[in-house]
């Protein structure tokens, strides 16, 4: 049960761009109606607050909607994109900083069968099917809007300890689908294992 040790809350209160890569090899727990479901965290982006064009925090500008970026690191904060699909990232540094990492991707450990059914599979799934990009990582887990501002360091979401992963394992490049964001979209800021099949596309 050592592999399912919950991280204290202390670990999030750090820069999004240390904690986005720390978080690779980590497992991100659900449990849901009795189940427990695992995914291993595989992919993730750094937004670094308010100096971030590519952040929802860019400019210090508070909405509704981004409150829950703002509180101390280890909670998350969970948005809609295209109407449709649901993202989720884990708020970093002190309150108010503004700071997320985007889980972009993960991999089965535990509870696929549950995932398969999340996701509408009625197939063997290929690479990267079940939880291979942001809004299919939520699906998966049925993480949806209800959940923003949950604690990621207890409770039915969270992060536990997992297998880390080396530096000389690691794939650092720019973030994905933020071309708006200016000299920001070219940051180095998206964190991957190598060669896992399961990291979103574009792979690196």
């Amino acid at each position: 049960m050592g592999r399912f040790r919950t991280i204290p809350q202390s670990f999030y209160r750090r820069s999004a761009e240390l904690v986005a890569r720390e978080l690779l090899g980590r497992y991100l727990v659900r449990d849901l109606d009795g189940s427990r479901l695992v995914l291993r965290i595989v992919e993730t982006e750094a937004y670094l607050g308010a100096e971030d064009r590519a952040s929802h925090a860019w400019g210090g500008r508070r909405t509704r909607r981004t409150s829950a970026l703002f509180r101390a690191g280890g909670f998350a904060y969970v948005y809609l994109v295209y109407g449709m699909y649901h993202c989720l990232n884990a708020v970093t540094g002190n309150k108010a900083d503004g700071g997320a990492v985007l889980i972009r991707a993960g991999e089965a450990v535990e509870g696929d069968d549950f995932m398969k059914t999340h996701r509408s599979l009625t197939r063997e799934p290929r690479p990267g099917d079940l939880a291979g990009g942001p809004g299919k990582l939520c699906q998966a887990l049925a993480i949806d809007g209800g959940m923003n501002g949950t604690p990621l360091f207890r409770g039915p979401l969270r992060v536990t300890t997992g297998r880390e992963v080396a530096d000389s394992r690691i794939s650092i490049g720019p973030r994905v689908g933020i071309d708006y964001a200016g000299e920001a979209a070219a940051w180095p800021l998206r964190f991957c294992e190598l060669d896992n099949e399961e990291v979103s596309r574009p792979r690196p």
